[in-house]
């Protein structure tokens, strides 16, 4: 046999796989999404474009669909400019670093849905609520609305992402970190470089494979994102923190509307490709500047 067909023959397993878990239930995803099928009956109407077009008038699913990409796009740049500057400091040396990089590592270890419960408690908009508590026994202010009013419930849960992943990130950027020779930083210490100059033009571009993994990531749990945002604000106020998979499960399935749950996830997907499309074009382009 020769050495083409025998790599080509390494590659059936996963052309099968990719056929039956994806390639297949996309198409009948994208069947669906043009019936009214309800998922209790075999009896298909076939509606065209109606689901679609119920998807782009309805509020509570547009709300999913733009606090999904705010979230995705906030949390990724966000945890990206906080990690990496993290991750410069806990790779130095001082008392205690392992313990420090244990404690920012930590948050990332219970579930998003416990983290959101929990969370729930401290950011409780009431008077007894634990952050309003302590700004009031502190500075005599609040109590605050922070999971009532709509913008902040937006920050809120924007914010209690970047604290759950942030410091996983930074661990992440911190195995790329160790890689880097530290002949680097001698010679451009010697060549009179600050710190400042250092980290621009040696940390961040030898960083850059470690960011496009980060990102990728980043985006990909973001556009999924369902346990914060539901634990936390259920959604609310209104549908103000109303996330994309929230409205497939609640607006779709819950309410045997399959074929408008599967066009919300025709065009989920489609999001998805996008942006992850974007964001090769974007890191292959940054490879490129700073190879």
């Amino acid at each position: 046999m020769a050495g083409g067909e025998a790599y080509l023959l390494f590659l059936v397993p996963i052309a099968v796989v990719f056929v039956v878990l994806f390639l297949i239930p996309l198409v009948q995803t994208f069947y669906y999404s043009l019936t009214d099928f309800t998922g209790y009956s075999n009896e298909l109407n076939f509606v065209g474009l109606k689901n679609y077009q119920q998807i782009v008038t309805d509020p509570t699913m547009l709300s999913g669909l733009t606090f999904t990409l705010i979230f995705t796009v906030a949390t990724t740049i966000l945890i990206t400019v906080l990690a990496i500057p993290l991750a410069v400091v806990l790779n130095r040396r001082f008392f205690g670093r392992n313990v420090v990089r244990s404690v920012f590592f930590f948050p990332a270890i219970p579930s998003l849905a416990i983290i959101g419960l929990v969370w729930a408690y401290i950011l409780s908009p009431l008077g007894s609520g634990a952050l309003n508590s302590l700004l009031h026994t502190l500075f005599s202010a609040g109590p605050f609305p922070w999971l009532s009013d709509a913008t902040l419930a937006k920050v809120s849960v924007i914010a209690v992402g970047l604290w759950h992943s942030t410091g996983w990130h930074a661990v992440l950027y911190l195995a790329y970190l160790q890689a880097i020779p530290a002949d680097y930083y001698e010679a451009a210490t010697i060549d009179g470089a600050s710190p400042r100059q250092q980290f621009f033009h040696i940390t961040v571009p030898l960083l850059t494979p470690a960011i496009i993994v980060s990102q990728f990531l980043l985006l990909t749990g973001g556009l999924r994102v369902y346990d914060l945002p539901f634990t936390l604000t259920k959604g609310g106020p209104g549908y103000a923190t109303y996330t994309i998979t929230q409205s497939i499960i609640t607006s779709g399935v819950a309410q045997g509307r399959y074929g408008l749950a599967s066009a919300l996830s025709v065009l989920f997907t489609l999001a998805v490709a996008l942006l992850v499309v974007l964001q090769l074009a974007v890191s292959r382009r940054l490879e490129r500047r700073m190879a």
